[in-house]
């Protein structure tokens, strides 16, 4: 792990050693000076030929940029190292992986209009831009074309915000991308604050791997524009507990000091964070930053990537581990993003053994069983129902059964929507 509480930390590396921590903790210095070939990684790290000319050819599939500061983190001491493997490409993403596909989660069949996928009946995620300040290798969406014009963006921006103000079901919105903090502050504002003008739309997430790959991107002028349009929560991605720096504890504070939520998505990686106590340690090391421990992907079937993949028994093992022997807030949920647009599901361990209209038999993480009793009475109709039902979406309402009591008695009644 590299030390980064001296400010200087980074003039280690021979090409940085004149440049001040003002520099450095400059977002746009960041952006300029990132590395986006073999050549230019070459004088960070220490690279063989060949090394360098198989980035040259995984290049010709692929893009790569690293920032300064992300690059900074590689402890060359370990070819292991798993700041190195999330960034650097190499030849195993040219062999063909069992199960390969080119749009693992289908999200362009679910595509009704340029830039949203809309899977979900109350929320759509809105791909704002391909451009991140660091492509990770893993990547789903490698098959975007990367580069756009602004007129083309605010083009295509307008025609999303114009399907989800017709669209009264959608009341959850995500910002993604790419990034969404690598769009001018001022195109991100303009998405934002139409989204808050559309009555129907309540929650809107933005999400940005800013606070582990940049976090001196998360500046008080960022912080400041997103929470004018609360109820915003920030999604964001560190996958190593080395990844949780000074500098990221403090962008992550900025965010929560704003009033913020931060929410982790980890995609389990192998010999990366394929090892119980890696995620443990990365679960805890969020949360003493304020950051809630979301989602742990299992690595999606994108083309490219099987070297990153694990069995799904490996995220079994590593739930298995946490479930008990830390608390609650530090479990995330280990989900399968369904190759073919299933969509997240959820999977765990098996700790219901099992289940009978008298009783469930459980087991806890030690394996100790118990059975649990259920009642008698199993009328679990609430008499607010009706009336809540009203408030949500016409097609949930119509899936809701209802009652009321009528002269005493509980009378069941049809949705009336």
């Amino acid at each position: 792990m590299i030390d980064t509480a001296n400010p200087t930390y980074y003039q280690r590396i021979k090409i940085w050693k004149d440049v001040s921590p003002e520099e450095w903790n400059d977002p746009r210095w960041q952006l300029k000076n990132s590395v986006r070939d073999a050549e230019g990684l070459g004088r960070v790290i220490n690279l063989t030929e060949q090394e360098k000319a198989d980035i040259e050819e995984a290049l010709k599939h692929s893009r790569f940029q690293a920032t300064p500061y992300f690059l900074s983190l590689i402890d060359e001491n370990n070819p292991e190292c798993p700041i190195r493997m999330q960034c650097m490409p190499t030849i195993c993403e040219l062999e063909p992986g069992l199960g390969d596909l080119i749009d693992p989660l289908a999200e362009d069949a679910d595509s009704p209009v340029p830039r949203l996928v809309h899977r979900y009946p109350d929320r759509v995620l809105f791909l704002v831009s391909e451009l991140c300040s660091m492509y990770c290798r893993f990547c789903t969406r490698r098959r975007l074309v990367i580069d756009r014009t602004t007129s083309q963006l605010a083009s295509e921006h307008d025609l999303a915000i114009e399907y989800i103000s017709k669209h009264r079901e959608v009341r959850d919105v995500i910002i993604s991308g790419g990034d969404a903090l690598m769009l001018p502050l001022a195109s991100l504002e303009r998405i934002i604050q139409k989204l808050r003008a559309i009555p129907h739309v309540e929650i809107i997430r933005v999400a940005s791997r800013f606070p582990a790959v940049m976090p001196m991107g998360v500046t008080d002028e960022v912080v400041n524009m997103l929470k004018k349009y609360q109820p915003i929560y920030f999604m964001t991605h560190f996958a190593h507990p080395y990844e949780v720096t000074p500098y990221a504890a403090a962008a992550c504070a900025r965010i929560a000091d704003a009033g913020m939520q931060i929410h982790n998505q980890s995609v389990l990686l192998r010999k990366i964070n394929s090892d119980p106590s890696i995620m443990k340690k990365l679960m805890h090391e969020l949360l003493k930053i304020r950051v809630k421990p979301y989602y742990i992907y299992q690595c999606d079937l994108a083309s490219g990537i099987e070297h990153f993949r694990t069995s799904v028994s490996k995220g079994f093992e590593i739930m298995e581990y946490l479930r008990g022997h830390t608390s609650g807030l530090a479990l995330p949920t280990f989900v399968i993003d369904a190759p073919g647009g299933g969509g997240k599901i959820p999977v765990m361990p098996n700790y219901l053994l099992t289940l009978t209209d008298d009783r469930a038999v459980v087991r806890n993480y030690r394996g100790l069983m118990s059975s649990y009793t259920n009642p008698r009475e199993r009328d679990s109709t609430c008499s607010t129902a009706l009336e809540i039902a009203k408030t949500l979406a016409p097609e949930e309402a119509k899936n809701t059964a209802f009652f009321d009591l009528v002269d005493g008695k509980r009378v069941t009644l049809k949705p009336q929507v």
